[in-house]
């Protein structure tokens, strides 16, 4: 048996539920080492005059101390990855011998980079549900002289060894349910129950993991989209029901409405078993009438979509999106038509996009009315084509294309260095502002905001107003993310006082321990989790 430690920031990683719960099904052991980072959760909530009054580094030190693991295994983001490095160093500081594994979606971009850094024992190239196994058992029997799939390590002497990379495993059902009891303690599971009902995407935009992700396999790689079964689906989430009493779901997949029978299959189970209202990611392309008055039948109350940009041409060319306005448009007023609440991701300073790509979309969001716009500044992730294009053309540095693979200085939703025009950026933010705060205001002064209108306020206050705008407006629409959010960051504000006084053990999640989350058999009547 070997001990693991799962060292995670922020919140639940479903990437490290799947592999703990594998890990269990292997005969091992698995904890995890949790840092709330409270302010500065590499995400949403930045305050660095804040955050280091509640730096909770040295618990997760002491966690891991107290675990003794054997390995530590890492999942990190492209802006979580240094503090990975960090917590890899000073656990091989207390004990030498210990492993680490660093897989995910940035280290499957970069993996060379990673096998520099002496702390970094195994790198995990695309999926690691084969792979951590195995990983496993070559430290279980200190044998280091076989490749493993989908793997890259140090064997005893510096020597690199490279397994083949193989395609994604297409069995979903085969595997089991993501390992929830991991994060109990630290997570209100409850509030948000974070779940995917499919891997992969169809579509390749050129910022995106993706871009990337989809094409590391080196044989035939099957499928890239594969679904659960509606019934393995609906038989983890009776579990998570009865002992989380769950209020809404989530699906994480990249796009929940890629099969409309898998999708009427599951939403009649849904609503029969589960009845909770719940929230999806959707593509314009993706949407229409049936799948609207479905989704809205089972429950679905919020749906995420990606808009991006509203230029068609430069779209098509620059991000390999091929949806028409007037597919995004439609989609909005049918999920509308159905009581959806629709938020949007609209992307900003992306490069040679025309300015007037903004105000098509000021136009048409005034005009199909999404209940939120979720606005992004464009960042170059490792691996993508963006970046790698970005690189070439000179809009990126060598020097800052190294900061960005190794994780430094690197903020996610705000990323506007190489927009040098001033006069530019101030229109961006002023667009911001109006996308903000326009699903919230009435239909004629949606119309008739305009960027000239917001140019008008003092600079300096553009930037507070466009991020209170976003908070109002979550709030007033009752998103539940938001809602989730200030739950947990409450909850662990609590825990660190509680702690000052001396009391550590709190439970964030109320628990029915006599309803045990584990795999079960399914069956399509599904008796066997009644």
């Amino acid at each position: 048996m070997v001990k693991v430690t799962f060292a995670a920031l922020g919140t639940e990683q479903l990437g490290i539920s799947m592999l703990s719960a594998i890990a269990k099904a292997h005969g091992h052991q698995t904890d995890l080492a949790f840092s709330a980072s409270l302010f500065h959760d590499r995400f949403n909530l930045e305050m660095p005059w804040l955050s280091p009054y509640f730096d909770d580094t040295i618990e997760v030190i002491k966690a891991i101390e107290k675990q003794q693991p054997d390995v530590i295994a890492f999942s990190p983001l492209t802006s979580t990855y240094q503090w990975s490095l960090d917590i890899a160093r000073k656990a091989k500081e207390i004990r030498p011998d210990i492993k680490t594994v660093f897989g995910g979606v940035h280290a499957s971009a970069v993996p060379h980079l990673l096998l520099q850094k002496p702390v970094v024992d195994f790198v995990v190239v695309g999926e690691g549900d084969v792979a951590f196994p195995q990983i496993l058992k070559a430290v279980e029997t200190s044998d280091y002289s076989k490749s493993i799939p989908n793997t890259r390590y140090k064997a005893p002497g510096g020597k690199i060894i490279s397994g083949p990379q193989t395609g994604f495993i297409q069995d979903l059902d085969g595997l089991p349910f993501a390992d929830k009891p991991l994060w109990e303690e630290h997570v209100r599971l409850g509030d948000l129950y974070l779940a995917m009902a499919s891997r992969g995407c169809p579509y390749r935009c050129t910022f995106c993991f993706n871009n990337f992700f989809a094409k590391l396999p080196e044989e035939k790689s099957g499928k890239y989209v594969r679904l659960r079964s509606p019934e393995h689906m609906i038989a983890e989430l009776k579990i998570a029901k009865k002992r989380y009493d769950i209020r809404v779901v989530d699906f994480q997949d990249d796009i929940f409405t890629t099969s409309k029978k898998w999708l009427q299959d599951f939403l009649a189970l849904y609503r029969r078993e589960i009845n909770k209202p719940f929230q999806i990611l959707t593509h314009p392309r993706y949407m229409d009438e049936d799948v609207a008055k479905w989704l809205s039948n089972a429950g679905c109350y919020w749906v995420q979509m990606g808009v991006q940009s509203m230029d068609e041409g430069f779209k098509k060319d620059t991000l390999l999106r091929y949806e028409r306005s007037e597919d995004v448009s439609a989609a909005i007023d049918v999920m509308n038509k159905y009581n959806m609440k629709v938020k949007v991701d609209h992307m900003f300073g992306l490069p040679d996009e025309p300015i007037s790509a903004q105000e098509n979309a000021r136009l048409l969001y005034a005009d199909h009315h999404p209940k939120r716009i979720q606005t992004f500044w464009t960042c170059y992730l490792p691996g993508t084509e963006m970046m790698n294009d970005a690189l070439a053309k000179g809009r990126l540095t060598e020097e800052q294309a190294k900061k960005i693979n190794e994780g430094e200085d690197f903020y996610f939703f705000r990323n506007t260095e190489n927009i040098k025009d001033a006069k530019l950026m101030n229109l961006y933010k002023a667009y911001e502002v109006i996308f903000r705060i326009m699903p919230v205001l009435p239909d004629r002064m949606k119309k008739n905001l305009r960027p000239e209108h917001i140019l008008r306020i003092p600079g300096v206050l553009i930037r507070p107003l466009s991020m209170l705008s976003d908070i109002v407006t979550g709030f007033m629409l009752r998103n539940p993310e938001f809602k989730a959010y200030a739950m947990h960051n409450l909850f662990h504000l609590k825990k660190f006082f509680l702690r000052k006084i001396g009391i550590k053990k709190v439970l964030a999640t109320k628990v029915r321990e006599d309803v045990k989350f584990e795999s079960i058999p399914v069956t399509n009547d599904l008796s066997n989790v009644a």
